[in-house]
């Protein structure tokens, strides 16, 4: 067939036949990326959120006090609340029930009808069908108007009618899914942290509001407190479980987020407005030099920010600046203040309530609607006003801050500009220690950041000279979480990071928003590699702390990764097994012992000075066989939190950590 007949063929089969029509909720099988983002463990958990999100409608309306969130054993979810119940009668359009119409059709719902929700969660209103859709079995349980109905389904469809099936004193809704294996093919185990990470935010954001998330497949200790407050044992085992409830919501929140900082101001400062949009803010100033600043839009995380932000922000300068002014405060600042300076040692949380959010942005997480600037903008003014003029020993606190950070921040611009003029866009040289790659294309080349100069010269000798650089770092880089800007671009280590990298220092654009130029990004691969033991743990975390402040956009776009060396050689005659965890060493050891140990020997490997160049190229940097981390950020608020805690200056709130987690720690003999 000549080409010219093949096109005539091809035009000929596109008729109206090829067009395919999805009905009902086959559009989200066929394509559940567009509905939920994706299908790995993000996506997964998303599901939770979608049906947690209706509770809270409820709650938000006024109709709801206690959820209650169940892990099964069997990885199914169940979702429970006190609200008025799904209604179950008959529409009046579809013929059916009401709860059948809610979890079969998309973007339908009580949160489109005005006058059922004032403002609702969720960005799309998909919500809880798009749940159904994805799992392989969905029972809904309602208890409404004295009665229990309920209603099975399969992959969207249903598998039963509405059934009454007994009689209730109560209401509420109870939604039980259990996601569906061949649309979640990476993984349908859920995480109990990373739920309870989104249920303590809810009840942070939705004060007044109990949120019980329990683990069924997960046994622990019961303790109980004595007469001195202590805790102790009972002997008894129960399920994992936490209660997520706030009085004060954004006071305690801010509280949670400062916990291991060191108060500037002894209580944060509260912003309530009704008047355009419902807005309410808290924020508080610390002694560290971070800017954390949480926004939420009817309690979704506008993790992109946008107008509300942006309002924020120029309400508090605004208020800053005059009282600074009217007060003689400034006198001795000799450059001009800039917006960033007003926001050193900052933690706020922003909430407002918008009944037609508008969305805009990548992840549509960033708020587009302009009523939202001017609002907050003037509630914060409002705010700050007061409190500045009833606290004037704390107000001039602040101010001091502020133009203690504007000095820093002047220091840190020249420090910068130097780091500027060394980078390979100004065709100055890379620093001495880079061992570099030949290949020019970004996206091939891999930068190894080795802890030490010796096992720099082992990666040096055992690297793909094609795509893999090195770059040794010698001892323990600059903790940024306790310096001020100026101090980390004095340091030798940081600025050769930089000008390795070939990018440029981070830049607030006109919303405010801090962003990185990455088109002139020379490796799209940043491997931290440090010995498997706690010194390397530690200069690992110091690196981390470092990107997640400084250069959080390499983290945001995939590019930070860890390397995993093995932590032991297990061997007998010729035969040598490389072992990661402690269970692969026992298996190994098993295994080449043919039941015993006799004849087994295994190395512990402390560092990565111990291996061979050719061992650290097998085991390590060989991108056929290694295992690298990537280093992902789900959770911004707890990463912050986590960060602030491990690196900051309190030591109370440390040692809590470390307590708790103990048991996932492997402390070196």
């Amino acid at each position: 067939m000549s080409e010219t007949e093949e096109i005539k063929a091809a035009q000929q089969e596109y008729s109206a036949s090829s067009i395919q029509v999805l009905e009902g909720l086959e559009a989200v099988r066929k394509r559940p990326s567009m509905y939920i983002g994706d299908v790995s463990e993000r996506g997964l958990h998303h599901l939770v959120y979608e049906v947690v999100d209706n509770s809270i409608d409820e709650a938000m309306a006024g109709f709801c006090t206690d959820i209650t969130v169940d892990i099964n054993e069997d990885n199914s979810i169940t979702v429970k609340d006190n609200g008025r119940g799904i209604p179950t009668g008959m529409h009046p359009k579809e013929h059916r029930s009401a709860l059948e119409v809610v979890l079969t059709v998309l973007h339908a719902g009580g949160k489109f009808n005005k006058n059922s929700y004032k403002v609702s969660g969720g960005l799309h209103g998909v919500g809880v069908s798009c749940v159904n859709a994805l799992s392989d079995l969905l029972i809904a349980e309602i208890h409404r108007e004295g009665k229990i109905h309920v209603q099975k389904y399969s992959k969207g469809k249903p598998l039963t009618p509405v059934e009454i099936v007994g009689d209730c004193s109560d209401s509420g809704s109870f939604i039980t899914f259990h996601p569906d294996p061949e649309i979640f093919t990476q993984t349908t185990v859920y995480k109990y942290d990373t739920l309870a990470a989104r249920m303590r935010e809810l009840a942070y954001l939705n004060k007044g509001i109990k949120i019980t998330l329990t683990d069924k497949r997960n046994l622990v200790d019961e303790f109980v407190k004595d007469e001195n407050g202590d805790s102790k044992p009972t002997g008894n085992k129960i399920f994992k479980s936490e209660v997520f409830y706030s009085e004060e919501g954004l006071k305690e929140f801010i509280k949670y987020l400062d916990a291991g900082a060191e108060e500037l101001i002894p209580e944060p400062v509260c912003v309530n407005s009704d008047k355009i949009i419902p807005i309410d803010i808290a924020l508080q100033y610390n002694t560290g030099y971070s800017e954390k600043i949480y926004s939420y839009v009817n309690n979704i995380n506008t993790i992109e920010g946008g107008t509300h932000l942006q309002g924020f922000k120029m309400g508090l300068s605004r208020s800053l600046k005059n009282y600074a002014e009217k007060n003689n405060l400034l006198a001795k600042l000799k450059d001009p203040l800039a917006p960033e300076d007003f926001r050193e040692g900052l933690t706020a949380v922003i909430s407002v309530k918008v009944a037609e959010p508008q969305f805009e942005g990548q992840t549509k997480t960033k708020l587009g609607n302009p009523e939202a600037t001017s609002a907050v903008s003037q509630a914060t003014s409002a705010a700050m006003d007061m409190y500045l003029e009833e606290n004037p020993k704390l107000a001039k606190i602040i101010i001091e801050k502020v133009v203690l950070a504007a000095t820093a921040r002047n220091a840190a611009r020249k420090a910068r500009e130097m780091v500027q003029r060394k980078t390979v866009m100004t065709g100055a040289g890379m620093p001495g220690k880079l061992a570099d790659c030949s290949e020019r294309d970004p996206a091939q080349c891999e930068l190894f950041l080795v802890e030490g100069d010796s096992a720099g010269g082992t990666a040096k000798q055992g690297r793909d000279r094609r795509i893999q650089a090195i770059l040794p770092l010698r001892g323990k880089i600059l903790n940024v979480e306790k310096a001020a800007g100026d101090r980390a671009f004095d340091s030798e280590e940081i600025r050769n990071i930089y000008t390795a990298l070939g990018v440029s220092v981070a830049k607030e654009d006109e919303t405010g928003e801090k962003k990185m130029d990455l088109s002139r990004l020379r490796y799209h691969k940043v491997i931290i590699m440090t010995d498997a033991d706690v010194d390397g743990s530690h200069i690992a975390t110091l690196i981390l702390t470092f990107f997640f402040r400084y250069m959080f956009d390499l983290i945001k776009n995939g590019y930070v990764y860890l390397a995993t060396p093995p932590l032991y050689l297990v061997k007998k005659g010729k035969e040598e097994v490389y072992c990661w965890t402690d269970a692969q060493r026992a298996e190994a050891t098993a295994r080449l012992g043919k039941g015993t140990d006799k004849g087994v020997t295994v190395q512990r490997y402390k560092g990565l000075g111990e291996m061979s160049d050719e061992q650290l190229w097998d085991t390590t940097m060989n991108p056929e066989k290694r295992l690298l981390r990537q280093i992902t950020i789900e959770n911004a608020v707890e990463a912050e939190r986590t960060f602030s805690m491990l690196m900051g200056d309190d030591v109370p709130p440390r040692r809590q950590f470390i307590e708790e987690n103990a048991h996932y720690a492997n402390i070196d003999a």
